[in-house]
């Protein structure tokens, strides 16, 4: 069976999520450069479908869906086993998975009790999810290559729970003290 350029990219975030076992084990196992390889790989994966859906505008409701649960789930299982490997810390892990339970539970709140929301991410969001995959790409290479950069590390960290913190705040108001506002607004004029 031939696969078209329509189920490509589909086919790139299914090829995502099946590295997330990957990459647990080879950090399970200790193998940073080749935990490093395959985060690399999965971003390009990540990068490609994107692009293939939009310039071949084959974008699909079951991609959209399936994209960011291939995303978090890769990102939140890095960041919980280099916890678990004592290369990040507990505070810091748990601002990222509790903010990313956050906006789920959020979405599927609001849209059981509003109706359907068409989410696309901020630009303080996408900050935060590229400091995100920065620190696990400095963390792996850090231990991969057992450089000793202790200071760049924190910093890293320090914006990453900043950022975090902040896109969950504003997650927050946008569904609930923004979407409150607009109907008012809206009423008045």
């Amino acid at each position: 069976m031939a696969v078209g350029i329509a189920q490509l990219p589909n086919l790139l975030t299914l090829s995502r999520i099946a590295l997330v076992p990957v990459l647990i084990l080879l950090l399970k196992d200790h193998n940073y450069a080749a935990a490093l390889g395959v985060f690399v790989i999965a971003g390009i994966t990540d990068a490609l479908d994107g692009w293939i859906a939009k310039r071949f505008r084959c974008t699909t409701r079951f991609g959209a869906i399936l994209d960011p649960i291939a995303d978090k789930s890769l990102l939140v299982s890095s960041y919980v086993m280099l916890m678990l490997l004592n290369h990040l810390p507990f505070w810091l892990v748990l601002t990222v998975v509790f903010r990313d339970l956050l906006i789920v539970g959020g979405y599927l709140a609001y849209t059981s009790m509003v109706g359907a929301v068409q989410m696309s991410p901020s630009l303080l969001s996408k900050f935060n999810t590229f400091m995100q995959i920065a620190l696990m790409i400095a963390v792996l290479a850090h231990e991969a290559a057992g450089m000793n950069l202790p200071i760049i590390l924190n910093a890293m960290m320090g914006v990453v729970f900043v950022t975090t913190v902040a896109s969950g705040i504003h997650y927050v108001w946008v569904w609930g003290v923004h979407k409150k506002e607009a109907p008012e607004k809206r009423s008045k004029k």
